[in-house]
């Protein structure tokens, strides 16, 4: 499988799951929101942040009807659109302010405007939403950049998959795919970890979940399954106001999935050998395994018989699995109730 790279962070074979918080629209146009979003999501752990950038003039008419009527404010979604813009300055800020936080700025763009403000100001990757998968103006417009691709799939066929992977091994364009249903939110009986796992198989590329459950179960299964990459929605609260607050995790929840992630890779980081395990624990069988021991005096030269003998901790005498080899032996010394037997008792 080729790894890809997005700035310095290597996603792919035998590294840690790489993982993105969206945002999307929880910040309800508020760029002072936006701002402690990044502070929380940075905190939290995880390798990138996305935002969407939505330009309304270039991507959406009147005409354009809300999944969920969710809004108070807007009548459409051109004009939620509208209300969620930020200024190309404005979007300068929030990519500084992941700067400064180690944390990789991505914003999905839904138009080739918003591709461009975006590769003005330096977003080292892009995301394709599921709605653009086959859309060539906007993915001709990214494989100009020569930067890597995250192509989610949501809503394609194994058919329109294959076409628009086609067109990035032409272009030789460095990307990843993301199964993805695209249900707000999604059921887990409908998470697809099947098709993760057949993209697995099927793409020599690293392998993502684009996950809408606002659930940490689909989080964790899917980094158990071996994704490269998983990104979920999150918001402060799954009770704010927005379109996609129920499919989002909280920060509770976003923190969980962080330890899952780091130590489900420390765990695949560290096969054990079974045998030099034992070794290092051969002091634990003292303690926990069982010795022979009399269940009654016996005198030197009695010949030790089954009925004699019982299984007691600790372990530093003759193994009791090794019972057979002591029956119809002689004692050597005499011996009092209770005694351990050790093979220094019994006659070779």
């Amino acid at each position: 499988m080729k790894n890809i790279f997005i700035e310095n962070s290597e996603i792919g074979h035998g590294q840690k799951c790489f993982l993105i918080a969206e945002i999307a629209q929880a910040h309800d146009g508020s760029l002072g929101i936006a701002h402690s979003y990044i502070d929380a999501v940075a905190e939290a752990g995880v390798d990138a942040i996305k935002f969407q950038t939505h330009i309304a003039e270039a991507e959406s008419t009147l005409e354009d009807k809300f999944r969920t009527n969710f809004s108070y404010e807007d009548s459409n979604r051109y004009e939620y659109w509208k209300r969620m813009e930020f200024t190309k300055q404005q979007w300068i800020g929030i990519k500084e302010h992941c700067d400064r936080l180690g944390i990789i700025f991505l914003s999905s763009a839904f138009s080739v405007e918003a591709v461009e403000l975006l590769d003005g100001i330096g977003m080292p990757a892009w995301k394709v939403g599921s709605g653009e998968i086959n859309n060539p103006l906007i993915l001709e417009a990214m494989l100009k950049t020569s930067k890597p691709i995250l192509l989610s799939s949501g809503m394609s066929s194994w058919s329109e998959i294959d076409e628009s992977i086609s067109t990035l091994s032409e272009k030789k364009a460095e990307y990843a795919i993301f199964q993805c249903t695209s249900k707000y939110p999604t059921s887990l009986d409908e998470i697809g970890l099947n098709i993760l796992r057949e993209m697995k198989n099927k793409y020599e590329v690293p392998i993502g979940l684009s996950d809408h459950s606002g659930s940490t179960s689909s989080a964790y299964s899917a980094i158990a399954n071996n994704a490269d990459i998983l990104e979920f929605h999150v918001a402060f609260n799954k009770k704010i106001f927005g379109p996609d607050t129920e499919s989002s995790l909280d920060f509770d929840q976003l923190r969980r999935v962080v330890k899952f992630r780091d130590d489900n890779f420390k765990i695949e980081s560290n096969p054990v050998n079974k045998d030099e395990m034992a070794k290092e624990l051969s002091f634990m069988k003292e303690l926990f395994n069982k010795s022979l021991v009399l269940k009654k005096p016996l005198k030197k030269g009695s010949i030790i018989k089954k009925e004699d003998l019982t299984a007691k901790k600790p372990g530093y005498g003759i193994p009791v699995g090794k019972i057979d080899e002591c029956i119809g032996k002689r004692l050597i010394n005499n011996q009092e109730s209770g005694h351990i037997l050790s093979w220094d008792d019994i006659e070779s």
